[in-house]
């Protein structure tokens, strides 16, 4: 017997990374907010790699935090160790990574949730979901509770039909043993939801009593870390170390000759794998000529024995993957923890959803995270402050929130997602962003805090300081025009020490840090500021300055393309019967539907000729809603 369980204005269903930020804002941004979850000791589990951040992710872990989300502000609070990767390349591809405590990652999220006012975290397997109408008004669960709402956001990650796959081992599962959802896959279809099916998987665990981390090099975190979220206060904490070891010609020759027990070889995998992040017996035959792999090892917290074996993610049976472990340098004697497995999921195609990811077929129905066929955390939670920012805006009658790509790597996987679709499970890549020197780590919340703030996710003192950094280093950058520097003895001196050559007469002092050997601390030697900076704003100010003429460069293409995206286009064109568009452009168009001409084209199978033709056909039919009033 199913029962009125209550009334919410939005309903989330699944509390891993995407839910639990889509649940947060829409309880900040003023909503009754219901957190569903199959398992409350799930809620922010990490069941693959237990870190945050790298190349493209840690840029969407920056601008979560300029948005007002979660997701930076609970790895610093839980990091046992931070990097800045790629810092002997420039700006746009420096990227921090965070190893998690994971166990403490999750409790912590879980605490800010149950803290968090309007919003409820509840226990509960949902089925089906309760249409009105067309529209999605509410869900119903296993025990047949109905719960009631003006949106829904559907966030169930790698749940829908999982299946986990060891070798001859197959059975229906979600990740880590839990449930899996099964009857909800099924109610998504007959409403009229198109799924595809996609796989990821998981290396073992194995024991730190031992490992002979002897045999291995030390990966050590900054002495100096920075932070994910901008409101971090620098503070003491030890970190761990990470290992680095390789596979080795042992290793090859035992995945060699077990490829007939390898599923993904033997066809019991149906699902589309991540191309990115591919198991060890897939680059072992993919990669043949190269003799080693790296493998990491990474705790997965302060007060567990277990640790992560990054690179060596399979499905392979059991007794297969002891022997690979043990053929690897410094685990010869390893225990395995926990084995490695393949799991197989469902997920929506996501060109059936608008760029606010709202389905197109069911109005008030949102999905996020790896529903949507993307990979990883950081994606999952991006999707998911989108999904409840514009999830709480459709309850409040605005207008929904949408990131173009040049605003950041969000927008750009969403745009992605909605426009082009994936064969794949989708991955953050720094090369998908066209403007990767205006998308920096360093300059996330002055590309997006302001947004955070306009929608309430930002408070007014966090806004009020984000003001004065973006004052304060506009009056440095202006202080460094204006100001010149002589060719005396120290700052000529000063000049041969850094290996540039010396003045031959005065310049201002913005030309001199444009000098590729000159940072910002050698200006504040020779002129020292009459402002105080802290080091993310001289950061700012020295980045700005040396990258300056390519970042016009960009920002003017920009400008071009954007007058692209405010060329907008009815939901309902009529494409089929535009005269001169191809048979492809047609097909595709009035599939994806897009919003703009900007979007538009974006769309594989639409050609420059068939944009032109659509600004043509768009000229005359604005003209003629105009005549018509």
């Amino acid at each position: 017997m199913s029962y009125d369980a209550g009334r919410f204005e939005v309903i989330v269903i699944g509390a891993g990374h995407a839910g639990c930020e889509a649940a947060l804002a829409a309880a900040r941004m003023g909503c009754e907010t219901l957190l569903l979850t199959i398992n409350l000791d799930m809620v922010a589990f990490m069941p693959c790699n237990p870190s945050i951040g790298g190349p493209a992710k840690g840029h969407v872990v920056r601008e979560i935090d300029a948005l007002g989300g979660e997701m930076a502000r609970n790895i610093d609070k839980t990091f046992i160790q931070l990097r800045m990767l790629n810092t002997g390349k420039g700006p746009a591809v420096h990227a921090l990574r965070a190893q998690a405590d994971k166990f403490l990652y999750q409790h912590t999220m879980k605490e800010t949730i149950e803290q968090q006012e309007r919003l409820t975290l509840r226990q509960g397997m949902v089925e089906e979901l309760i249409l009105e109408d067309g529209v999605c008004v509410g869900v119903v669960t296993k025990t047949g509770a109905k719960y009631f709402a003006k949106a829904v956001v559907l966030t169930t990650g790698t749940y829908l039909r999982g299946k986990v796959i060891m070798g001859d081992l197959m059975y229906e599962s979600g990740p880590n043993n839990q449930q899996p959802s099964l009857k909800l896959s099924e109610n998504l279809k007959e409403i009229g939801l198109e799924l595809v099916r996609f796989k990821t998987g998981t290396p073992p665990r194995v024991q730190k009593e031992t490992i002979d981390f002897s045999k291995m090099e030390i990966q050590p975190g900054d002495e100096q870390p920075k932070y994910f979220s901008y409101e971090t206060q620098p503070f003491a904490r030890e970190q761990l170390p990470c290992w680095l070891t390789y596979t080795s010609a042992t290793t090859h020759e035992i995945i060699n000759n077990n490829l007939h027990r390898a599923p993904m070889f033997s066809g019991a995998i149906e699902g589309t794998g991540p191309r990115y992040c591919p198991s060890i017996e897939d680059k072992i035959v993919r990669f043949s000529d190269k003799p080693k792999h790296q493998i990491f090892l990474e705790p997965e917290g302060r007060h567990t024995s277990e640790y992560y074996v990054q690179g060596l993610s399979t499905s392979m049976p059991e007794d297969v993957q002891l022997s690979i472990l043990r053929s690897v340098p410094g685990l010869e004697n390893v225990k395995m923890m926990r084995t490695g497995y393949a799991i197989e999921y469902d997920a929506v195609v996501p060109t059936q959803l608008w760029p606010s990811l709202e389905t197109k077929h069911v109005p008030s129905l949102f999905t996020a995270g790896q529903i949507n066929g993307t990979s990883g955390y950081e994606e999952a939670a991006g999707q998911g402050i989108m999904a409840g920012i514009n999830a709480s805006r459709k309850v409040q009658g605005k207008e929904p929130v949408i990131l173009e790509r040049s605003q950041g790597y969000i927008g750009v996987m969403i745009d992605d997602l909605v426009t082009k679709g994936t064969s794949e499970p989708y991955r953050l890549l720094t090369s998908r962003a066209e403007y990767r020197l205006l998308l920096r780590h360093d300059n996330a919340d002055l590309r997006l805090t302001t947004l955070g703030y306009e929608i309430g996710l930002i408070s007014e003192e966090r806004y009020k300081k984000f003001e004065h950094k973006k004052s304060t280093v506009a009056m440095e950058i202006d202080r460094l025009r204006t100001t010149k520097i002589r060719p005396e003895p120290h700052v000529q001196q000063m000049l041969t020490d850094a290996g540039t050559v010396p003045l031959n007469n005065a310049v201002e002092l913005v030309s001199l840090l444009r000098r590729p050997e000159i940072l910002y601390s050698h200006i504040e030697t020779l002129s020292p500021s009459p402002f105080e900076l802290n080091e993310e704003m001289k950061e700012q100010v020295e980045i700005q300055i040396k990258y300056e003429g390519y970042i016009e460069k960009q920002l003017i293409h920009v400008e071009r393309l954007s007058k692209m995206e405010k060329k907008k286009l009815p939901e309902d064109l009529p494409y089929a019967d535009i005269h001169g568009l191809a048979n492809e452009a047609k097909q595709r168009l009035s599939q994806i539907r897009p919003i703009s001409i900007g979007q538009a084209s974006r769309i594989s199978g639409v050609t420059p000729a068939d944009i032109s033709i659509l600004l043509v056909y768009m000229e005359n039919y604005n003209k003629t809603a105009a005549t018509r009033g």
